[in-house]
């Protein structure tokens, strides 16, 4: 069945999938359902890498017309609260909307805390550039080298892990995790767990041979770097990305650990995981109560994140994405070389078509923005950097996915990129 390319819907911990969907719509008869984040939202107007380069120079829009972007939004969205943060050679402007609660709360600050999803697949991978940088492991190496476990692993090099293109199954897109979020949210899932969820199913291609967004990936990703630096990787976090970073109010939770540093805001879902498991968006009737408030939406703030582990629990303020994705794209975290590889390492998700959107080793590129996005059911959140003009953008919402299955920040980010850069 043809889907549209990096179709991942079920980390909605994990976003890159749908940000690619909405920056590139490009289709491919390989790829899949999702997880990790995804919603496959084709309706959004097209754009490519080449098509940014070809924009000329943009355009910021002024704090007003931030502010206008995001109420406007978060109104469409029925959000009970978001943020924006605009970064421009000419300074930093912010936007709120609403509350950290539905129908109550404190007003949203930038100084909430939110579940950032799959933004956090962007430390996992730092994390092994650094090892690959001082000897540790290579990007060549097989995953059997490190986990004898990985079927076929022999055949998979950490560098598929990286890029997407390992063939492992996505264990986010099974119902047996969809059926445990929705019974059982407070339980702790260890990452073999979700390794066996994943290897219990065939893979989507052999190793190499296509892209497939898969969170499996990422918490292979997670365990190899446990294993090699000997140290819990909340604490790996800490001493190689946060502390360096300068990430302050950014952190990465232990198993058992469902509270969000305070402040916080609430993050909340419609619906239930099974019911949108193979679609994002509610049915119709659904649709049409959530829009009349008789279908309120419900509070997944403490829903037990050790499900996304590598590839999507980590927790960030606005300001900390914003410094985060700078320093990703601006290389201050790796060294020259290294760097330059990993921009390199961005290519079409579907080679067919070359303006597709990119993927690499743990970023991607959107329209004219380096980054990724994330969402987990409660949260969505977009950064993005585009260093050649010195622009980045964040955006973060506290319900997701929409009743209709687009990702709110992810979209609102999308009108304001299209808006500036003239696309």
């Amino acid at each position: 069945m043809k889907r549209c390319a990096v179709n991942d819907r079920r980390l909605r911990a994990a976003g890159a999938a749908v940000a690619l969907i909405l920056f590139a719509g490009a289709c491919t008869d390989s790829g899949g359902d999702a997880s990790s984040s995804t919603s496959p939202s084709g309706t959004m107007s097209e754009t490519s890498g080449s098509e940014a380069s070809e924009a000329g120079a943009p355009t910021p829009v002024d704090q007003a017309e931030l502010q206008s972007a995001l109420e406007s939004g978060a109104q469409e969205f029925l959000l009970p609260g978001a943020v924006a943060l605009l970064r421009t050679p000419s300074g930093t402007i912010t936007a709120t909307y609403g509350t950290t609660e539905h129908d109550g709360g404190e007003p949203v600050s930038l100084d909430d805390h939110i579940r950032v999803g799959s933004n956090t697949k962007t430390w996992t991978a730092t994390v092994i550039l650094q090892m690959v940088s001082e000897g540790a492991l290579s990007l060549s190496d097989p995953v059997s080298k490190h986990r004898p476990d990985v079927p076929n692993g022999e055949n998979i090099t950490v560098e598929q892990l990286l890029n997407m293109r390992s063939g492992l199954y996505n264990y986010s897109e099974t119902p047996e995790l969809n059926e445990a979020l929705d019974n059982d949210p407070g339980r702790v899932w260890q990452p073999d767990e979700l390794l066996a969820l994943g290897f219990a199913n065939p893979p989507y291609f052999p190793p190499g041979e296509g892209y497939h967004y898969s969170n499996t990936n990422y918490v292979l990703l997670g365990l190899i770097a446990v294993q090699l630096d000997g140290k819990p990787l909340p604490d790996i976090f800490d001493e190689r990305i946060f502390r360096p970073a300068r990430m302050s109010d950014s952190s990465f939770p232990d198993p058992t650990e469902v509270e969000l540093p305070t402040p916080y805001s609430h993050g909340y879902f419609f619906g239930t995981n099974m019911l949108t498991l193979t679609d994002p968006a509610l049915p119709e009737e659904m649709q049409t109560e959530a829009e009349n408030g008789t279908l309120a939406p419900t509070d997944v703030t403490n829903t037990n994140p050790s499900w996304a582990w590598s590839a999507g629990a980590g927790i960030a303020t606005a300001e900390d994405l914003a410094t985060w994705v700078e320093a990703l794209t601006n290389g201050s975290v790796l060294d020259a070389e290294l760097q330059q590889q990993r921009m390199d390492s961005i290519v079409p998700t579907d080679p067919s078509t070359p303006d597709a959107a990119g993927y690499g080793w743990g970023i991607a590129k959107m329209g004219p923005m380096y980054g990724h996005t994330g969402e987990l059911p409660g949260y969505n959140s977009f950064m993005g950097s585009d260093p050649e003009n010195g622009i980045t953008l964040i955006v973060w919402a506290n319900l997701a996915p929409g009743a209709d299955g687009r990702d709110p920040a992810t979209t609102i980010a999308k009108g304001l990129i299209d808006g500036m850069y003239g696309l």
